[in-house]
C-alpha cells in the first residue's frame, strides 16, 4: 500500500484527509455554495463527515489518496482534492486472464498511471493561486517521483469553469465519455476526458511555477 504523505508548496499543503477535518472542511464549503453544480462537494457537518469516511475507505482500497487543501497564507483548510485511478502496469503481461485490475499500488511499486480529481475548493479559494499550486505539487508527484506514464483528469462535461481550468494547465482534452457516471445533480453525466503525459510535462510544470 502506498503510505500517505504530506506536499507542501509556496502556496498550500495537501494533508492526508482525516476525520479531524471534518469542521474545517464543513465551514469551507459552506462559504458560497453558487458554484457547486456540477461539483460533489460535502454540506453540513454530516455530509461531511461521511464524505472524508468514504474517501478513507477509498483510501483502505489502495486506489486513491485524499488530501485536504490547507491555504498558508491563513492556515486555514479551503477544499479536498486527491489522487485516484491509480494503477501499476507490470510487463511483460499486465496481469492474470480474468482478474479485473493489476497489482495495488505501493511505495516500492508505484503507480504507472494516476488521475487527479474529487476537487473542491471553498469560494474564497477559487479563482486563485490556490487550484496551480496543488496540480503542481499533485503532478510532480506523480511524474517526478512515481515516475507515470500519464495522468487522467475529467469533470462533468457541462461544467465550463472546470473545463476551462483544466485546459489552462495545458492537458490534452480527449473527448467525451457519454452516459459516463451520476452527475452531482442526481442525473446521468457525460465526463469530459482529459490527459498528460510524461513527455508533456515538463513545459506544463514552467508554466505552473511562473
Amino acid at each position: 500500500m502506498l503510505t500517505p504523505f504530506v506536499l507542501e508548496g509556496r502556496h498550500v499543503r495537501l494533508e492526508p484527509l482525516v476525520l479531524e477535518h471534518v469542521p474545517a472542511l464543513a465551514d469551507a464549503a459552506a462559504e458560497d455554495r453558487a458554484s457547486y453544480t456540477f461539483t460533489r462537494v460535502p454540506d453540513g457537518v454530516a455530509d461531511t463527515e461521511a464524505y472524508i469516511r468514504g474517501a478513507l475507505q477509498d483510501q483502505a482500497a489502495g486506489t486513491s489518496l485524499p488530501f485536504a487543501v490547507r491555504r498558508l497564507t491563513d492556515d486555514r483548510l479551503v477544499g479536498s482534492t486527491r489522487f485516484l485511478d491509480l494503477e501499476v502496469f507490470t510487463s511483460p503481461t499486465p496481469w492474470p486472464p480474468g482478474v479485473a485490475h493489476g497489482p495495488v499500488p505501493a511505495d516500492d511499486s508505484p503507480p504507472t498511471v494516476a488521475e487527479v480529481g474529487s476537487t473542491w475548493y471553498a469560494a474564497s479559494a477559487q479563482r486563485t493561486a490556490v487550484n496551480s499550486a496543488c496540480k503542481l505539487l499533485l503532478l510532480t508527484k506523480a511524474f517526478e517521483d512515481w515516475r507515470c506514464l500519464r495522468v487522467t483528469l475529467k469533470t462533468d462535461a457541462r461544467n465550463g469553469a472546470s473545463r476551462a481550468g483544466i485546459e489552462r494547465l495545458g492537458a490534452l482534452f480527449e473527448g467525451v465519455r457519454r452516459a459516463h457516471t451520476t452527475a452531482s445533480d442526481g442525473t446521468v453525466r457525460d465526463s469530459a476526458y482529459y490527459s498528460i503525459l510524461a513527455a508533456e510535462w515538463p513545459a506544463m510544470r514552467d508554466r505552473l511555477v511562473r
